[in-house]
């Protein structure tokens, strides 16, 4: 892609960022469902808009020539929001575990997405220069996804977990003090003239580690869509920021997605099967991926919908 496009997108970035900051959510409240999900539309929109974007002008100078590129974005926008969803159930637990309050856990959402923007824009550099370099690396991506769907499907369910006994929670209190109590939104405090960090912020950097590790999945899998940095970055990026929209808009059914695990861990073996197998110069169509991608989604979401019974999550109240 030109430099031109780069710079639009970065634009695009800012101004919704700024957007969602200053406009959108300037003061603290709890963000209800019905707002959650105009918010949640409108990410998506912006980002099917920014699809179309890339079909019309691909930044090769072409008009209307950018139909890979921009099945390419969709699909690692597909698989990047597919995956996301799974944080959900993780995020749900973390904010009921340390009592955030809901109209506190937007701001602990929007600077974890920031660090997330950061710390996925690292890792997919990282991730395009390793296979430039060594093509051998795709295959090791390939296993890693494919091991990484098998384990989704035997993985137990995790209970609530305890901040106490949580190894992020320790390290941060031995690095500075910790109050132990909410200051409304805040992320440190000063009493008796010492700084002190509020849950808020524990909370933050436990997200922030948790997503770490959701990047380890979701970067390789998008790098089996597309190795243009342009690409893998934006689809990604467009994904991560309507996360937080879509957490307030879900929170209170995610109970309901007892089949998504399934359907994500199809999503991971069959993405690394075909960067495994594209190795070898079977290559399968950008269409044909979004067409399953888009498929196991829509089923395992139905079929927890309508076959599944609920699990119970704990919700903040």
């Amino acid at each position: 892609m030109s430099s031109i496009a780069w710079i639009i997108f970065f634009v695009v970035l800012i101004a919704m960022l700024a957007i969602d900051l200053f406009v959108l959510n300037r003061n603290p409240h709890e963000v209800k469902v019905k707002e959650a999900l105009w918010q949640t539309l409108m990410w998506i929109v912006v980002s099917l808009l920014f699809c179309v974007g890339i079909y019309i002008f691909d930044g090769n100078g072409g008009l209307f020539t950018g139909g890979e590129k921009a099945l390419e974005f969709l699909t690692g926008y597909l698989i990047e929001k597919a995956l996301s969803m799974d944080n959900l159930f993780v995020f749900v637990m973390l904010f009921s575990a340390f009592a955030i309050p809901p109209k506190y856990q937007h701001e602990v959402l929007f600077w974890g997405i920031i660090g997330a923007l950061v710390m996925r824009a690292l890792f997919i550099f990282a991730g395009v220069a390793l296979i430039a370099k060594f093509h051998w690396i795709i295959y090791v991506f390939g296993a890693f996804l494919i091991f990484s769907g098998i384990k989704m499907v035997f993985h137990k369910e995790e209970e609530q977990p305890d901040p106490e006994k949580n190894s992020i929670v320790k390290f941060c209190k031995k690095l500075f003090p910790v109050t132990s109590v909410l200051h409304g939104g805040k992320f440190f405090v000063r009493e008796n003239g010492k700084r002190f960090a509020t849950p808020l912020f524990i909370t933050l950097i436990v997200i922030e580690c948790t997503d770490l590790i959701f990047a380890v999945d979701s970067i390789p899998a998008v790098l089996a869509v597309s190795n243009d940095p342009f690409i893998v970055l934006t689809s990604n990026m467009f994904a991560i920021l309507g996360l937080r929209a879509l957490y307030f808009a879900l929170a209170g059914i995610t109970q309901y997605f007892v089949y998504l695990k399934y359907g994500l861990a199809i999503i991971l073996s069959f993405v690394g099967v075909k960067m495994v197998i594209g190795g070898f110069g079977i290559h399968v169509s950008i269409g044909i991926s979004l067409a399953v991608i888009f498929g196991v989604i829509l089923l395992s979401i139905l079929g927890s919908v309508f076959f599944a019974k609920k699990k119970e999550v704990k919700i903040n109240e």
